[in-house]
């Protein structure tokens, strides 16, 4: 168990290259073109095909706006957050550096919410997957292939790391790939540059022609920002996935320094196109999709199929990485004495086979109560684990308002990535999440949400400080 006093110490083992093991006993398996497509696709989740439609009835071409806001407060969380896994790789991430930071009961709790929320994704993403794979072969019916995928991707993450690495090297490598292409596409065809092409090529006028940018007035850019939060959750995986790499320091500093291209071009870039190929208000971008509209303006046969396959790899993807999340959180949780010791066991293979069949079975009763119980338990365990990615974030704010400290004084060399402007954008981010959070109160859309994700905090975090005062106690006698 890595003790509070040597994390930034021993942190620096996993880190040296050529490294077969880490200093958790976790296998260093994932190369770095694993680690850089984890990185990229990380920010690309089914949310972004499915959900922006949602956003663009709801604010417009203002929607724009809505993505910068998010993106740029993710982009911060993302280069606080490298900061302190540059100096420190740890499978526990986040919840690794508030235990140091911010005390025990910190640690635990973030642990627990974030391992509850990926859990939840799991039945999510295994169900969306399902229904898409029932249109394609009507004879298996949707639970069944809800249970053959997390079967397929459980095989997957138990055969070891680099199988993981390299399911998700594929999955995003698609995602990766057909957004890109969207967006090259998408532009020509805007600009009338796409030979064969039954748009007009309008150019920009479609941002501004129907209503203005702001269409439902410059308020709805936070109703938009509620929308899309969500969609970027995920990013924070590479700083997971690091601690099993060859070289965490350069695959951590990489993804950091990436993470606003990827956003700038992944959201803003595929949304702007969306935008630009059809008015805002065009029916067919809610009936069918915002992606398969683009597509359908432009002429392309099979739209609704060409995306249902990239949809369904996205789903796959965040299963994969959801359950590899999941697991590794549970690890270290154990690690650390917060969860069972069984949890920080590793196989022959260098996986922490428990924690990842731990993680596997509440996906199971998950997906069960999706089926059996879709209004009341499996839409409790939704919206009270909903908001969970705002909480995380601003565990980081706070935790690396106190780790800069920390490492400045015990390591200052290995600090190779530092947080712009600190303190002031730390606090400016952490304050901006708040008010996400308290707007989202007054959303009546939003507001069980947030209330039900607060009283699983709160209890989360009672329990957290009930053992640490029971572990200082015992520590003291």
């Amino acid at each position: 168990m890595t003790t509070q006093t040597n994390l930034v110490k021993e942190g620096g083992k996993a880190g040296e290259p050529g490294l077969s093991q880490s200093s958790h006993g976790l296998k260093a398996g994932l190369k770095n073109r694993h680690l850089s497509m984890i990185a990229i696709g990380g920010v690309i989740g089914a949310g972004l095909f499915v959900g922006s439609s949602g956003g663009i009835a709801a604010a417009g071409p203002a929607i724009l706006v809505s993505y910068a806001l998010v993106g740029a407060m993710v982009v911060f969380v993302m280069r606080m957050l490298g900061e302190m896994a540059a100096a420190s790789p740890d499978s526990g991430s986040f919840s690794a550096y508030a235990d140091r930071a911010l005390g025990r009961w910190a640690g635990f709790s973030i642990g627990w919410l974030y391992w509850f929320f990926w859990v939840v994704v799991l039945a999510v993403e295994a169900t969306a997957g399902a229904v898409i794979l029932e249109g394609w072969v009507p004879a298996v019916p949707q639970w069944a292939w809800a249970l053959i995928v997390m079967v397929v991707l459980t095989a997957t993450n138990l055969a070891s790391v680099s199988s993981y690495g390299e399911f998700e090297f594929w999955f995003a490598g698609i995602k990766v790939v057909a957004i890109g292409a969207f967006v090259v596409i998408g532009l020509l065809a805007v600009f009338g540059l796409l030979p064969g092409s039954d748009n007009p090529g309008a150019g920009l006028a479609h941002l501004t022609d129907t209503g203005g940018f702001f269409p439902k007035g410059a308020g709805a850019v936070l109703t938009g920002v509620l929308m899309v939060v969500f969609s970027f959750m995920g990013s924070e995986i590479v700083t997971l996935a690091a601690g099993e790499s060859e070289d965490p320091r350069r695959a951590v500093t990489k993804a950091t320094n990436s993470v606003i291209w990827r956003i700038g071009v992944f959201y803003l870039g595929s949304i702007f196109v969306v935008l630009t190929l059809l008015p805002w208000n065009d029916a067919s971008i809610v009936e069918k999709g915002s992606y398969v509209a683009a597509l359908d303006s432009i002429g392309i046969p099979h739209t609704g199929q060409i995306m249902n396959v990239i949809v369904l790899t996205a789903v796959l993807s965040c299963l994969n990485s959801g359950l590899y999340t999941a697991s590794r959180m549970a690890f270290s949780l154990g690690e650390r004495g917060d969860a069972p010791k069984s949890f920080a066991r590793v196989n022959a293979k260098g996986v922490p086979a428990v924690a990842i069949w731990a993680s596997v079975v509440f996906g199971f009763a998950a997906v069960y109560f999706n089926y059996a119980f879709k209004d009341t338990v499996f839409t409790f365990l939704l919206n009270s684990s909903g908001a969970v990615a705002l909480f995380v974030w601003l565990v980081i704010c706070f935790t690396q308002l106190r780790m800069r400290g920390i490492l400045m004084r015990e390591a200052p060399e290995k600090v190779t990535v530092k947080m712009w402007l600190f303190p002031y954008l730390t606090w400016a981010t952490a304050a901006m999440i708040l008010f996400v959070l308290v707007y989202m109160v007054f959303d009546e859309a939003n507001r069980q949400v947030v209330l039900l994700s607060v009283l699983v905090a709160a209890i989360v975090v009672a329990v957290g400080v009930v053992l640490d005062r029971r572990h200082r106690a015992a520590a003291k006698s």
